[in-house]
């Protein structure tokens, strides 16, 4: 069996196929005396609310790691697809449909402004991928989609990286690429004015059918796709600028997170941050935890993975995934479903998991991701197997309880700590 190390180089390789303003720009610079330390929250989705769905969430996991979906994935995809635009249909685009309970969320993005003048794109921050790119003029108006777009010409700062492209691919094929420019790129009033920003000119219908403008990655440069030569990340160019080179991520259950660089604000958390090593050999922030437990019952078994704010779930091992619901009444791992689900009415019990000298809770209240479908009682599990992925994926399931430090310093590392909920 290929060690968590030898699996994350497989995917690694398969990668390679306050509100942002642009009023008083502070421009960062390695050789910036004053610290430009900045927070950035998160805004709801313009574009309205979205359907949750637990087998969308779970496939797209599988396509952003270049994974081919399980067959019973990909079957509980295509229904949950017919039912999406079942609803829809209904809804008539202008009216109202009734639905279940919890089946509608509120997307939370973040505002980017790229250029001069400057246009302003709600991306998602995703520490599991290290490429800046974003919906663009180039692309045909069918498949810009309503979506912000940043045209390189009519900014009086934008340059092409000549020769240079990039080019993401999935396992089932879908994708996006296109060239590359260099424009000053503006993060919570902070300024970076050579950030490489990749347009896409080809883009497939998975992305242009979201409901972001684009990403900004926060994993570490080794896996930016752009060729000949990888690009440096917003933050790997801004780091040497703060007074630390961290970012502190406060994601929230149902309500707009933060994204602190440079500065970890005492509010955000309770106690201590107590930090692990990160193996960052292969891109990702990988660490490990060294226990688990489900309603108090405690596990001495190491949990390894990726914090990944880019995923949705929390991806395990089938033993401890097998263990936690286990103690959910009602549970089933469903074919039809692709994956665990539970009676929606069931509170499932807590999850939690020790980094360090902290123990990190997941309320079961966050497990119960949505219903399966319109009218369903039938909730799938914010908690899914890893095995067809490959490697451990703590998401934003997890995330969202605790706040987190990405520390990018020479020797990198992850901090945990509690908060309130």
């Amino acid at each position: 069996m290929p060690s968590f190390a030898q699996t994350l180089a497989v995917f690694a390789s398969a990668l390679a196929v306050v509100s942002a303003s642009p009023i008083d720009t502070k421009v960062g610079t390695p050789q910036q005396a004053q610290p430009l330390d900045f927070s950035v929250s998160q805004v709801a989705n313009p574009r309205g609310p979205v359907v949750k769905n637990g087998a969308l969430a779970l496939a797209r996991t599988y396509q952003k790691f270049g994974k081919p979906l399980p067959p019973v994935l990909a079957a509980a995809v295509q229904n949950a697809k017919a039912a999406a635009s079942s609803l829809t249909r209904r809804a008539g685009g202008s009216g109202s449909a009734t639905t279940t309970p919890g089946q509608f969320d509120i997307e939370y993005l973040t505002p980017v402004t790229i250029g001069t003048p400057g246009v302003t794109l709600n991306l998602d921050f995703d520490t599991g991928s290290s490429d800046l790119w974003v919906f663009s003029g180039d692309l045909p108006s069918s498949s810009q989609g309503g979506h912000g777009i940043y045209t390189p010409s009519k900014s009086s700062t934008s340059s092409g990286l000549s020769g240079s492209t990039w080019s993401i691919r999935y396992g089932d094929g879908s994708g996006a690429s296109g060239k590359v420019y260099t424009d000053v790129v503006n993060i919570g009033g902070v300024s970076f004015k050579n950030q490489a920003v990749e347009t896409a000119s080809r883009i497939s219908s998975s992305f242009t059918q979201g409901d972001s403008d684009g990403l900004v990655g926060l994993a570490f440069s080794s896996i930016n796709t752009v060729s000949p030569r990888a690009q440096k990340t917003f933050f790997d160019n801004v780091k040497a600028s703060l007074s630390s080179p961290v970012i502190g991520v406060d994601l929230k259950h149902g309500a707009p997170g933060h994204y602190d660089f440079g500065a970890l604000p005492s509010s955000r958390y309770t106690g201590s941050i107590s930090y692990v090593p990160v193996d960052n050999s292969q891109g990702f922030w990988s660490f490990t935890a060294s226990s688990y437990a489900v309603n108090g019952q405690t596990t001495r078994r190491r949990l390894t993975g990726i914090a990944d704010t880019g995923t949705t779930l929390l991806l395990l091992d089938d033993s401890v995934v097998d263990d936690y619901y286990s103690h959910v009444s009602g549970a089933q791992n469903s074919a039809s479903e692709g994956g665990y689900v539970m009676p929606c009415r069931v509170t499932p019990p807590d999850f939690s998991f020790t980094v360090g000298s902290n123990t990190i809770t997941i309320p079961g209240s966050f497990i119960s991701y949505a219903p399966v479908s319109d009218g369903s009682s039938t909730c799938f599990g914010g908690i899914q197997s890893d095995a067809s992925i490959g490697f451990s994926i703590f998401g934003d399931i997890a995330l969202k309880a605790a706040y987190v430090v990405f520390d990018g310093s020479s020797t990198p590392r992850l901090g945990w700590a509690s908060k309130r909920l």
